[in-house]
């Protein structure tokens, strides 16, 4: 990432990466010749039309709001989620649209920030007055912004966030998430981790999903026979862990890191300096070993164990023609859009399916805007979806009960830079009780 990508007051719009996206009301510079120099005048800024125009000609569009966080320390999973749902949304236009109706993409970064998500999903609802929502990176994001898709009835569903409280504790009927949460990713690693370690030590990110996911990971553990000894929490942001990850030691065999963004890279670079990562088994979650992060942390990471809805890899269930397919044409679109040109990972994926579950059941149920928000809801709710083109990942369904999907689930190691799939666990060994009190 260049230092202008980093400067604050550059806004996301303008950098180079989103040039190959569409959203709403997109601007770009262009030089107009022909115009008197003594007018000043260089170059312009004009509101290019969007893609969808010249098919659809003035049919009124569905506006869905996007939020993610395109700048800050979790630019990098944000701008692919929104790469996912950008995917999905020409695929869409390109085949109808929706009801003859062509999607339009209202997009809003929230920084990673809770208060600022809240502002811009305020502004999305009141303001722009979008049909729906489909996005969310940060799970205290989601968290705050919940309440703001319920107050306006605007179905939102979710592509990355991953904290439960979100379909338990915190359920709303506005909210569903077609993906897979911490309690099902626990059940399905730990006996994974219990074959490689007994005692294990957990270093988190110190908010909402990662004392959630901490807290998960623990009582599977210990179910199973084995225990944790031991916990770090680290600030979100904190670039320099040493301090606190040198304190970790005693009478432990492995190290479970639960990070994502740059607080991964940081993690998996500065424990390996320390040595912890040769002293201990290691393992933790997929977000540690997205593809974005195995190019910046190269060697560092090899030999980690993770697990993950979604892993770029033709192996087991994900060798079929439609993932095929799918992958090759999310992967031009990256590299349209970031110069390095990554692998999927599971922020693309999920936002891409998420942004097809809001297809379907718009489709089903008829819906034309906020008035068939209950329509829509019905519609979705156990919804059930089958591996294809627009669900690569595999088949799922949208539990009525608390609007939690499961998915199947990857064992992965790291070796020579890529994930290589140990074992995988399907969905219906990871199903876990509702305990969503939907009013």
């Amino acid at each position: 990432m260049t230092a202008r990508a980093l400067n604050p007051l550059i806004r996301w719009q303008d950098e180079a990466w989103s040039k190959a996206l569409w959203y709403s009301g997109k601007v770009e510079r262009r030089r107009f010749l022909g115009l008197s120099a003594a007018a000043g005048v260089i170059g312009a800024s004009m509101l290019v039309p969007p893609p969808w125009r010249e098919a659809f000609g003035q049919t009124r569009p569905y506006k869905i709001g996007a939020l993610l966080p395109l700048t800050g320390g979790f630019r990098t999973g944000g701008r692919m989620a929104l790469i996912g749902t950008e995917l999905a949304v020409r695929r869409i236009n390109a085949s109808g649209g929706i009801q003859g109706r062509p999607v339009e993409l209202v997009v809003e970064d929230d920084q990673g920030k809770a208060d600022v998500g809240r502002r811009k999903a305020e502004k999305l609802a009141a303001t722009d007055r979008i049909d729906a929502h489909q996005g969310g990176w940060g799970s205290d994001v989601c968290l705050a912004c919940m309440g703001v898709w319920e107050r306006y009835e605007i179905v939102n569903m979710i592509g990355v966030c991953l904290d439960p409280r979100i379909t338990m504790s915190s359920c709303s009927r506005y909210t569903f998430r077609p993906f897979d949460y911490a309690p099902a990713q626990a059940v399905a690693f730990a006996p994974s981790l219990i074959k490689m370690a007994k005692r294990w030590h957990i270093a988190y990110m110190d908010y909402t999903w990662g004392q959630s996911t901490r807290d998960y990971y623990a009582n599977e553990l210990r179910l199973r026979g084995g225990d944790v000894v031991g916990t770090t929490a680290v600030p979100v942001g904190t670039t320099d862990m040493r301090p606190l990850l040198s304190s970790i030691g005693g009478p432990i065999q492995g190290l479970l890191g639960i990070f994502v963004g740059d607080d991964a890279i940081a993690f998996g670079s500065q424990a390996y300096d320390l040595g912890l990562t040769k002293k201990y088994r290691w393992a933790g979650d997929g977000g540690l070993a997205v593809p974005a992060n195995l190019i910046r942390l190269g060697a560092k990471i090899e030999g980690f164990v993770g697990v993950d809805r979604y892993v770029p890899v033709f192996e087991n269930t994900l060798n079929t023609p439609y993932h095929r397919k799918w992958f090759s044409q999310v992967t031009e679109l990256i590299k349209q859009a970031v110069p390095q040109g990554v692998a999927p990972d599971r922020f693309v994926q999920s936002s891409y399916e998420a942004m097809n579950f809001l297809r379907v059941g718009m489709q089903e149920s008829g819906f034309r805007s906020r008035e068939d928000t209950n329509k829509l809801i019905a519609a979705l709710e156990n919804l059930e979806v089958r591996a294809g083109d627009d669900f690569p990942q595999g088949d799922k369904k949208l539990r009525k009960e608390d609007h939690q999907a499961f998915t199947d689930e990857f064992i992965f190691e790291i070796q020579g830079g890529r994930h290589r799939i140990l074992t995988r666990v399907p969905w219906q060994e990871t199903v876990q009780p509702s305990e969503c009190r939907l009013a």
